[in-house]
């Protein structure tokens, strides 16, 4: 996985998914989805919707990066800090990131409402079981998860950090999936899961 992007500071659900004439989308992921994080800070350049596309070393607005990385297959994560998509339940700010091939959401600590969000979108919320390791994430890092197959109740998930200078890192994820909520996660989706259920 690419790094997206690694939020500093507050990253509330408008920060995530703007409201104001945005709103008139909210019908239209795709739509709605080019405001996905503009508001959110980027932690290497202090700036607002401009991040680096890993591809090319381009900076650009978050979802045309995205975009990009999802046209070529190219999964990535989220990095964020305290008290991530505080705020509004707004249901775009987990359904925007999905929509555009975002995998996974790893942070010092959620709103509790927007993890759940995150969940029912089959996406992996989870958050640094060291704080402290939020600081060795860099721009240009490749993540990997080594036990995704064993996720489990309770259990941490290990991630993998390589970095360009050919070092690496090793950092430990916490989560707080119950079964049913790694079930949603397996299927893509709560809905995902009951629509195999149905079956």
């Amino acid at each position: 996985m690419k790094v997206l992007i690694k939020a500093k500071g507050k990253c509330t659900t408008d920060h995530i998914s703007m409201a104001g004439p945005w709103l008139r989308y909210r019908g239209h992921l795709d739509n709605i989805s080019n405001n996905l994080l503009t508001g959110a800070m980027n932690y290497f350049n202090e700036k607002t919707n401009l991040v680096k596309n890993q591809l090319n070393g381009e900076y650009g607005p978050v979802p045309v990066i995205q975009r990009d990385y999802k046209s070529n297959g190219i999964p990535t994560i989220i990095v964020g800090d305290e008290n991530y998509g505080e705020g509004s339940s707004r249901e775009h700010a987990a359904m925007e990131p999905r929509f555009l091939g975002v995998r996974a959401v790893l942070v010092r600590s959620f709103a509790r409402i927007h993890e759940t969000n995150l969940k029912k979108q089959g996406m992996l919320a989870l958050t640094f079981a060291d704080k402290t390791d939020y600081d060795k994430i860099l721009e240009d890092d490749t993540l990997d998860f080594i036990n995704l197959d064993q996720f489990s109740m309770g259990k941490p998930l290990t991630l993998d950090v390589f970095h360009v200078d050919g070092s690496s890192d090793t950092i430990y994820c916490n989560h707080t999936y119950n079964d049913t909520q790694i079930k949603w996660f397996k299927a893509g989706s709560a809905l995902n899961l009951i629509r195999l259920q149905e079956i």
